[in-house]
């Protein structure tokens, strides 16, 4: 199962540390991430590319939800 990180309502660039956080400590190959506005979406999307995670948007009713997945 599939960790979820729920960034939701945070400012940047409180989204991207949780997550780089996450990416770097996980034992798990796809994470799933909530975020709220385009610019945290964006920002972890590339801290995501940057540490080799292939990622996926999806909207949602509320923002985005990233899938996150290692190769």
């Amino acid at each position: 199962m599939a960790e979820l990180i729920d960034c939701r309502g945070l400012s940047c660039p409180e989204p991207v540390l949780q997550v780089r956080r996450a990416l770097q400590e996980t034992g798990e190959k796809t994470l799933h991430v909530l975020v709220s506005s385009a610019a945290a979406r964006d920002n972890v999307k590339r801290a995501a590319a940057a540490l080799s995670w292939e990622v996926q948007v999806e909207s949602t009713e509320d923002g985005y939800k990233l899938i996150l997945n290692k190769s």
